[in-house]
């Protein structure tokens, strides 16, 4: 095999286009090194894909092979909000292992980094632009712009750091529909994508993201009823890491053809669904609030 293998893929909901890109991935994906293998591993199953949401809040929404709790989906929609955005390391500190971006902080403060100064974390970098302020207010102001994007990739950090930001793009236009409701559509670009590990939890996250501050906040301004149309997925490396395939295939490949849809999926909208994932918020911010503390004390 020469070329990487290109996969399309187009399915009404979330957890239906989850599943049916990994089994596409698991029958046509290349086998592939990384530079994250460790000595013993299989090598990972890699594509290129490109798959299509058709209606992202349609049920079921939730796949239940995906490796994460309710919860976890949870802190990670609070994650995308800012939460967690000071938890970035200090650039100048060899020692400081923490991470080296969050997305919502490449979004929403695009152009800075931290650094030590004086024994305190400062914002440093030759400029700052708030993506998702300016997103929203092409998009109320023109909801049929082409000029609706945001991007994560610096290069004068990236091109060197060890774990460089997967997202690298979103880019967003509305259809108005004859009624007048306005149907946000968005096209988000991952340079990899890890499809067992993470993939489900990004585009959960990104969907919720999509609603509660891209669609909710354009509502407001414009006064219209916005809703979330198709999502186009876009992944240049969408994998598999070879130690993970054998979970994927013990808690969904060697499953489907035993249990029907409705036993591999939730509906989001289950009142026990709902009650676990509302319920986690505080907890999740008492977790931040520990962490924090630590830090300050230096334990």
């Amino acid at each position: 095999m020469v070329n990487i293998p290109v996969i399309t893929i187009s399915e009404k909901t979330l957890s239906q286009a989850f599943e049916t890109a990994l089994v596409a991935l698991y029958n046509k994906g290349a086998r592939f090194k990384t530079q994250y293998d460790k000595p013993g591993d299989p090598m990972s199953l890699d594509c290129t894909l490109n798959l299509t949401i058709e209606e992202p809040e349609a049920e079921p929404m939730i796949h239940m092979a995906f490796p994460g709790g309710i919860e976890q989906l949870k802190e990670y929609v609070l994650e995308l909000k800012g939460y967690k955005d000071h938890w970035v390391k200090n650039m100048n500190d060899p020692e400081d292992t923490r991470w080296e971006y969050t997305y919502h902080g490449r979004l929403q403060h695009y152009g800075v980094w931290m650094e030590g100064v004086d024994g305190k974390q400062v914002e440093t970098g030759p400029f700052k632009v708030d993506q998702v302020e300016a997103v929203i207010a092409k998009l109320s102001d023109q909801p049929f712009t082409r000029q609706a994007q945001m991007i994560t990739w610096m290069p004068n950090l990236d091109v060197e750091c060890y774990d460089p930001p997967c997202l690298q793009s979103l880019w967003y236009r509305i259809m108005e529909d004859e009624e007048g409701v306005y149907w946000l559509n968005c096209n988000i670009r991952f340079r990899s994508n890890d499809a067992w590990g993470a993939s489900f939890m990004n585009m959960f996250g990104f969907i919720q993201f999509n609603k509660e501050v891209i669609a909710a906040e354009v509502a407001k301004r414009t006064g219209k009823t916005v809703r979330l149309g198709r999502l186009n997925w876009q992944a240049d490396s969408y994998h598999i890491y070879g130690k993970d395939i054998e979970q994927a295939r013990e808690m969904l490949f060697d499953r489907i053809d035993s249990m029907s849809l409705e036993e591999r999926t939730y509906n989001f909208s289950d009142a026990f669904i709902r009650e676990m994932y509302d319920s986690a918020e505080p907890g999740i911010l008492e977790k931040i609030r520990n962490y924090d503390a630590e830090r300050q004390s230096g334990s």
